[in-house]
């Protein structure tokens, strides 16, 4: 089911009624038991043979942890944690990177000089089992390192791993942090829901508006780089900066404001991402659950910053790739991670190395020269990887780069049909750039009401005129 859709929009509705009943008539129990239900019907909606990979998967780790935890043995402990792996790495593997597996072995037998014969499989990939197989796994890896008890109940740990706002594509959730929520009686708060709905409708404004209506123009632009100068290379690139972020993060935006109307609470999975002064501060604005999740059950195992710096970049360029071929079963998946991590090393190169914390221009108007600088390279450097990220192949990605280059740059005339995409890139930049200190540049509840709905009727306007609503699947639905 899809959060643009109309039968999201009778769903959602429907669902909240239900749920806040439930709280009054039937308890805790029944209200979980009802989000369990509601969330299987949300991912069933596209398929309802992917809930049989859902269910057997968290069916396994919710045995696994408890059997790690009832157990002193070492050995056995680390047999349940072996199946919970198993299964989950298995499924992944299998559905995400099987034809890409043999692919690869017959184009190196064919470089080797010998004649493959290729045969795949017709493998559909389950919607959004990247993301829940990394939210059951850091279950049963915090059970196994003794950092979380196992959950004795069913229901609260299906409802856990299926929870529909974020099932799909994140934030990819603790069980530390989510899986307590399902423990305790949630209240209803009218302040915590106005906020979640303003989350809300700035997510679709980001997904109908700007998403949705640069991605014609990158697709025509990275369908036929040839026919197009390189200045309109380069703005198709940026376009498709654009459109992943809005993409993304309008599906995050939407998932954490709806949750919040149900009385959970989220990570916050984008921070701004494009204003970072370095690398390191983009990947911690970027994706933050999955960057988090690959430090913490990656890098740090590896031995992170415990270790030499030789060590440390070794650790940190295995993470960066492992976090690319994560996103898809495409070599330019595996380069774009190789690049992040390779951008990543002059940082880790120094001895007395800057954090930057606080957001660029903080509790400033304006930004220095130097921060724009900063700012500028950065997100040049992110254009780069994104060329990799977008293209069919790593082949397509040189050739579209070496095209932004050629001869003429600049065509006079060339760019009329951009002008309304522009003036959207631009206007969301501004938005973001003026609230950049906020969770999300619609957390306006402190201004005076007539501002704020005058704000809140110009999005709605701006969305019902300018929204694409022709049902596009989110990007990372395919990851």
């Amino acid at each position: 089911m899809l959060f643009n859709s109309l039968v999201f929009a009778v769903f959602l509705p429907t669902v909240f009624a239900i749920y806040w009943l439930l709280d009054r008539k039937a308890g805790l129990r029944a209200q979980n038991f009802f989000v369990l239900v509601v969330s299987y019907l949300f991912y069933g909606w596209w398929d309802w043979r992917f809930l049989v990979l859902i269910l057997f998967s968290s069916v396994i780790d919710f045995t696994s942890a408890l059997k790690i935890e009832g157990s002193k043995d070492p050995l056995t402990r680390k047999r349940w944690m072996a199946m919970s792996l198993i299964t989950n790495l298995g499924m992944l593997g299998f559905f995400k990177y099987f034809n890409f597996f043999v692919d690869s072995a017959a184009d190196l037998l064919e470089v080797m000089g010998f004649q493959a014969n290729v045969w795949s499989l017709r493998i559909i990939l389950p919607v959004g089992i990247s993301f829940y197989t990394f939210q059951a796994l850091s279950y049963t890896i915090d059970v196994y390192r003794r950092e979380l008890k196992a959950t004795p109940n069913i229901v609260d740990f299906l409802a856990f791993v299926s929870f529909f706002p974020q099932l799909v594509a994140g934030p990819i959730e603790r069980a530390a942090a989510l899986l307590p929520q399902f423990y305790v009686r949630r209240k209803f708060e009218l302040d915590k829901a106005r906020d979640g709905m303003r989350q809300m409708l700035w997510g679709f404004a980001k997904k109908l508006v700007v998403a949705d209506n640069l991605a014609p123009h990158v697709q025509q632009i990275y369908n036929d780089p040839g026919q197009f100068d390189g200045l309109t290379l380069l703005l198709g690139t940026v376009f498709f900066a654009l459109q992943i972020y809005c993409d993304f993060s309008g599906y995050s935006d939407i998932a954490i404001g709806c949750a919040r109307l149900f009385g959970f609470k989220l990570m916050r999975n984008f921070a701004f991402p494009y204003f970072s002064r370095d690398i390191g501060e983009f990947w911690r604005r970027w994706h933050i659950s999955l960057s988090t999740w690959f430090r913490d059950y990656v890098y740090i195992p590896l031995g992170g910053n415990r270790v030499s710096k030789a060590r440390q970049m070794v650790n940190s360029m295995i993470t960066f790739t492992v976090s690319g071929f994560w996103h898809g079963a495409n070599w330019t998946f595996i380069v774009w991670g190789f690049l992040n991590g390779l951008y990543l090393l002059p940082q880790l190169m120094r001895k007395n190395r800057v954090k930057q914390s606080a957001v660029v221009a903080h509790g400033r108007l304006w930004i220095r020269p130097v921060e724009a600088v900063q700012v500028l390279l950065t997100f040049l450097l992110t254009l780069v990887a994104w060329v990799f990220f977008r293209s069919a192949s790593v082949g397509a990605a040189l050739a579209y780069l070496a095209g932004i280059f050629k001869d003429p740059f600049f065509t006079p005339g060339a760019y009329g049909s951009y002008t309304s995409a522009m003036v959207i890139g631009l206007g969301l930049l501004v938005a973001e750039w003026f609230q950049r200190e906020r969770q999300h540049a619609l957390e306006i509840q402190a201004w005076p009401m007539p501002v704020r709905w005058a704000v809140y009727q110009v999005v709605v306007l701006v969305i019902l005129t300018q929204g694409n609503f022709g049902s596009t699947e989110f990007i990372y639905f395919q990851f």
